[in-house]
């Protein structure tokens, strides 16, 4: 959802990262930049800094983090669109959210952007129990709940990492990658959601 339905231009994920940098490194005591590589010594481990903190710190206050990661303006700036729900309601298969955010951050996008009623499902970091992206065991119970096999799936991410995972459950994964930053990357990779219609 982030980074993939609207454009990484808008800088809300940036934001988010900056939070949770700060974040971190209020808990841990020590600057944001020694948290954020401790965050990224552990991220093949736990796919999301609430998990590391939780497991590997003893961190317990996950709403209070979850609000702060999240405020209710953080997608002030983002304008709805036309095009990306035109787009959406043209591909005749059911859609669904995987996100390692929690629900209210999903609906609060969804609804910005005018597509929340195109989604037949959410997945979100509490229905999840915590574990997000790139965890084989969540991306196990999505199949679960959704009723389907990895291969009936096509899962498109801007994490490379997230997607490579995904693509090891045999689902075919795409990369988002707006700005042309994953070169090297031997997944499949768009640079426009118009260019999903090729794996369909």
């Amino acid at each position: 959802m982030d980074n993939t339905l609207y454009s990484c231009s808008y800088g809300l994920e940036d934001n988010v990262g900056r939070r949770i940098r700060e974040f971190a490194a209020a808990y841990l005591g020590i600057s944001p930049e020694e948290a954020w590589k401790l965050r990224m010594a552990n991220m093949e481990q736990y796919g999301t800094c609430l998990e590391w903190l939780m497991t590997e710190e003893g961190f317990t206050e996950i709403e209070t983090y979850l609000s702060e990661i999240h405020p209710k303006d953080e997608a002030d700036t983002l304008p709805p669109d036309e095009d990306l729900r035109k787009f959406l309601m043209s591909i005749p298969k059911p859609k669904a959210i995987l996100t390692n955010s929690p629900r209210e951050h999903a609906d609060l996008i969804l609804d910005k952007l005018g597509v929340s009623d195109l989604f037949t499902d959410i997945f979100d970091i509490r229905l999840c129990n915590y574990r997000g992206k790139p965890r084989p065991e969540v991306y196990e119970y999505v199949f679960q709940k959704l009723g389907l096999n990895a291969p009936d799936i096509l899962f498109v991410d801007d994490n490379p990492f997230y997607v490579e995972k995904f693509a090891e459950t045999g689902g075919l994964g795409i990369v988002f990658d707006e700005r042309d930053i994953h070169k090297n990357c031997k997944l499949p990779r768009i640079r426009a959601l118009k260019e999903l219609k090729q794996y369909i």
